[in-house]
């Protein structure tokens, strides 16, 4: 996807399946290498199933909208995170900052911290495998 312009359209969609999937789609935005999603979870569809459903729905859709996107795919894993009420507004503001967030951090080094904070254990060996 090059460009902003298609970069947002894509998170567009992927609100849009979140949205037809149950959800609620709060905020869809990222840098280029990958997307953080806020939405509220239907009561009916593990996180599983809305994360595979939004890949399969929206990789199929980006080799669709741009023929030079043909071999596109999403990484094969995914992190989720569950948001307490209190602390949407937060995220938000995080999710809305981070193209400025990563000129500092990676996002390896962002996925690792979010484990470490919330005291996940992990196996290095499978976390970006």
């Amino acid at each position: 996807m090059a460009g902003r312009r298609s970069q947002g359209r894509t998170f567009f969609y992927l609100g849009e399946v979140i949205n037809e999937l149950g959800g609620q789609s709060l905020l869809v935005n990222g840098p280029s290498d990958h997307v953080h999603m806020l939405f509220a979870q239907p009561p009916t569809v593990s996180i599983a199933d809305i994360m595979e459903k939004t890949k399969a729905n929206s990789s199929g859709w980006v080799k669709k909208r741009w023929r030079n996107r043909s071999h596109f795919a999403w990484q094969t894993g995914y992190a989720a995170f569950s948001v307490s009420k209190s602390q949407v507004e937060s995220v938000r503001r995080y999710i809305e900052n981070q193209k400025e967030h990563h000129r500092k951090v990676t996002f390896q080094e962002e996925v690792l911290a979010f484990l470490e904070k919330q005291g996940i254990k992990y196996d290095p060996r499978y976390v970006f495998a």
